[in-house]
């Protein structure tokens, strides 16, 4: 009798230990530091585990794209099909992060111009909400996780996002297609860049509209501040001082490093071409960028610029400007993004063609992982995961 009850507990709890947990929420301390990786053309999401580097599965993010495509109206399908040929096909995830308690995903789903959030556990989509315009950018979920700050690119404006509802609770103007969002580290300032109309070639730079860094108090939304850029602001990142500001701009093969305080470019930094790279012209650059990624250690004594038409990551001392390392890739992997991990001692860069994450150690500018995801690889955002919900993802 013992031995058969030991057994029934024994199967009880091995049926417990396989079911999804849907109630149970696990403690900070039991989080799990994960990379969030938007897969643009899949319409999925892939979650990376931090220690180690194991891919843990991925989650789709466009269940209901056949009714959100019925749904559209005659103006919203053409704006549709107009963005998706200047993407050049469909882009569903622009960017995705999970909530402070690590069973929610709120994600911008680019050409479907909404931003939408699911429960990690049921599977269950919770909200879509449609943005201005015609296309949903970057994204930025504040330090609270209360609120979620989408760009509206052809609406000129940023949109902000009630994370429990999926209402709209502001906006704030910006300059010309809004770009990167990001939130000050105390929560109090949101940054927003924009990169100017894309689809317009080099000549007609001067037609591309406003380059600006805006930036905005949290509370209110009321603009603070204005900065002025002779480029479009590709991915971008401020040190721990608050005041130097670090950017890739549209066109240059390189990054500049500038004073927010002096409102001045303090350094223009041209890394070097490779030979595919050299062999391109400037319109024939991805949406106007040569480099597009760019991430700085929790030291901040190194940067990690993605070289987007050269094809390679270099990690580059913040106090020389000078490269320490550069981790190759093959031709046409097309280098998308750059994201600093959780411990701050990694780079991760998104390689856009060949559907995989490539890991670079800051310390040595040495790949020490690549990782398989999804389709066309864009957007990476660490984040912490409750660990039960880890059976849902596929």
């Amino acid at each position: 009798m013992r031995n058969a009850r030991t057994s029934c507990l024994a199967a009880t709890l091995l049926l417990m230990a396989t079911l999804p947990a849907t109630t149970a929420t696990a403690s900070a301390a039991d989080l799990r530091d994960v990379l969030v990786v938007g897969n643009s053309q899949a319409g999925t999401v892939s979650f990376i585990d931090e220690h180690g580097f194991a891919g843990l599965g991925a989650f789709n993010v466009v269940p209901d794209l056949q009714t959100r495509l019925a749904e559209m109206d005659p103006i919203q399908r053409a704006g549709y099909e107009v963005v998706k040929g200047i993407e050049g096909g469909d882009r569903f995830v622009d960017d995705a992060t999970l909530s402070p308690d690590g069973r929610k995903l709120y994600v911008s789903r680019g050409n479907l111009d909404d931003v939408s959030a699911f429960d990690l556990a049921t599977g269950a989509q919770l909200w879509h909400t449609r943005l201005d315009g015609f296309h949903a950018d970057h994204a930025a979920l504040s330090p609270d996780g209360t609120r979620y700050v989408v760009s509206a690119t052809t609406a000129n404006e940023a949109q902000v996002f009630d994370t429990a509802t999926g209402h709209v609770v502001g906006s704030f103007t910006t300059g010309t297609y809004p770009h990167q969002n990001d939130y000050s580290a105390d929560g109090k300032y949101i940054y927003n860049s924009s990169i100017g109309t894309v689809s317009l070639p080099q000549w007609m730079e001067w037609a591309k509209g406003t380059f600006q860094l805006t930036e905005v108090d949290a509370t209110t939304l009321q603009v603070v501040r204005t900065w002025q850029f002779p480029h479009g602001i590709r991915p971008s990142t401020i040190a721990p001082d608050g005041h130097t500001f670090y950017a890739d701009l549209s066109y240059l093969n390189g990054f500049v490093k500038y004073d927010l305080n002096t409102d001045a470019i303090v350094n223009t930094v041209q890394m070097p071409f490779s030979t595919q790279g050299a062999s391109l012209k400037p319109d024939d650059y991805p949406k106007n960028s040569a480099h597009h990624g760019l991430a700085l250690s929790r030291d901040a004594g190194r940067l990690c610029d993605v070289g987007t038409i050269d094809d390679y990551t270099a990690i580059v001392s913040t106090s020389s400007l000078a490269t320490q390392g550069t981790v190759t890739y093959p031709v046409g992997s097309l280098p998308y993004w750059g994201q600093t991990s959780s411990n701050g001692q990694y780079c991760y860069v998104s390689l856009s063609q060949r559907n995989e994450v490539s890991v670079v150690d800051y310390a040595t500018a040495k790949e020490v992982a690549r990782v398989p995801v999804g389709a066309f690889p864009q957007r990476e955002r660490v984040a912490k995961l409750d660990p039960s919900v880890v059976g849902s993802l596929h």
